[in-house]
């Protein structure tokens, strides 16, 4: 099983899977698919014959319960396809390394470096082989890591029947990077009464709270003038985007912040002299708090009203997900088999709350309790993206053992 999970991590990433934000269709890009139905063929050659690629390119696919667990409650595993708009997927070339400790040189042509003091996790996995980039791309840990584990798993129980187990459902989403990632998903179809997203960070941890999230797009509207004839008459929106971008709290910036703390993230400005356009990421664990950072972008864009009329400034927010640990406190029963599941994997579990989002968070809010298990990488979306080979097989091991418990249980009660 171990050299299994790992030739396929290596095999996924050879697909370009990347979403895109500005996009309205489903998957947002078609290049998703290649991987979906590459899935699908590799799960019915599991003997999976049910597997298929449903509506907006989501992967479904089930094994029958065992034996003796029909009345068992079905269990969902859940990965996502695609990886982050940031940085490129394409012809992504991962390269294993036994780290001794200091920095990876990645990339000696492009001198491109992997700090330690940049990254001082890594110091952790001396001694140990990690799958690093070669520079020029991210890796894909997020998420075929856990896409990867999942496969894994089903091979190992489709091929061992024997096995007790409930019914096993399997789904991998498109888009999730987008925030899209469950707009098609199908929970009648899926089946499961409680699932688990394998999409979470360094071996070990466990997640079940995350940010409530959303997008703020702030417009700031000027008067395109020749700039020869433009005195007293051209407004040029971006230097008065300039302004609105000094207004937010630095305090409030993700290099600024941890743990429980929220932000807001400026990552996209765009424009020219007639109209900018700022894209800001509001997130807060706490349900006010995050209200509350909507409320202060309202005030700024007022502000910038008052102080510059000529320059008009709009804002438009959008809700994408909520904190999903409300729900999984109706559920306690499905964070108590994850830990032990983790036992049973040699791990105690390190629960912490996830600074980011995760399909099981509106999967959750929507009636299926989907805590998010570790996948093992570091430095997502970007360059320094890397998974220890260790942690990757730790992955596997837990899905597996996931798989087993389900077997044993009852009642979710």
């Amino acid at each position: 099983m171990t050299d299994t999970v790992q030739s396929r991590f290596l095999r996924y990433v050879s697909f370009d899977t990347q979403s895109a934000r500005e996009s309205s269709t489903a998957p947002s890009t078609t290049k998703q698919l290649k991987l979906a139905e590459a899935l699908v063929e590799e799960l019915k050659s599991f003997g999976l014959e049910n597997a298929r690629v449903g509506n907006g390119g989501v992967v479904y696919a089930e094994i029958p319960a065992s034996k003796g667990c029909e009345a068992c409650p079905s269990i969902g595993f859940i990965a996502h396809m695609d990886t982050s708009p940031d940085a490129s997927g394409e012809n992504v070339k991962p390269q294993i390394l036994r780290y001794e400790g200091g920095d990876v040189v990645l990339n000696a042509q492009k001198n491109i470096v992997f700090r330690a003091a940049d990254f001082p996790e890594i110091t952790k996995y001396a001694g140990e082989d990690i799958i690093f980039t070669d520079g020029t791309t991210l890796l894909g840990a997020d998420d075929k890591v856990g896409v990867a584990a999942i496969m894994t798993m089903a091979a190992e129980i489709a091929a061992h029947p024997e096995i007790p187990h409930a019914r096993l459902a399997i789904g991998f989403t498109p888009d999730e990077e987008v925030a899209r990632g469950t707009e098609n998903f199908d929970i009648g179809h899926f089946g499961a009464k409680y699932a688990y997203t394998f999409d979470g960070g360094e071996v070990g941890t466990l997640e079940s709270e995350n940010f409530n999230g959303g997008t703020a797009m702030v417009t700031i509207e000027g008067v395109g003038v020749h700039p020869g004839l433009a005195k007293d008459k051209m407004v040029n929106s971006l230097r008065y985007a300039a302004k609105f971008m000094e207004m937010l709290p630095a305090e409030m910036s993700p290099e600024c912040t941890a743990g429980h703390e929220g932000f807001l993230h400026p990552n996209m400005m765009q424009g020219n002299v007639v109209a900018t356009k700022i894209r800001i990421l509001i997130r807060d664990h706490d349900t006010a708090l995050y209200e509350a950072k909507k409320t202060l972008l309202a005030g700024l864009v007022e502000k910038m009203n008052a102080l510059y009329p000529q320059a008009k400034a709009k804002l438009e927010i959008k809700d994408s997900y909520q904190n999903m640990r409300p729900y999984l406190d109706r559920a306690p029963k499905v964070l108590e088999i994850a830990r032990e599941a983790y036992r049973a994997a040699g791990l105690d579990p390190i629960e912490e709350p996830i600074r980011g989002g995760t399909d099981g968070a509106r999967l959750s809010v929507r009636g299926l309790p989907c805590p998010n298990v570790f996948t093992g990488g570091m430095n997502f979306h970007g360059i320094y993206e890397c998974i220890p080979v260790k942690s990757l097989e730790k992955a596997a091991e837990v899905a597996m053992k996931l798989a087993q418990l389900s077997g044993s249980i009852r009642s979710l009660d």
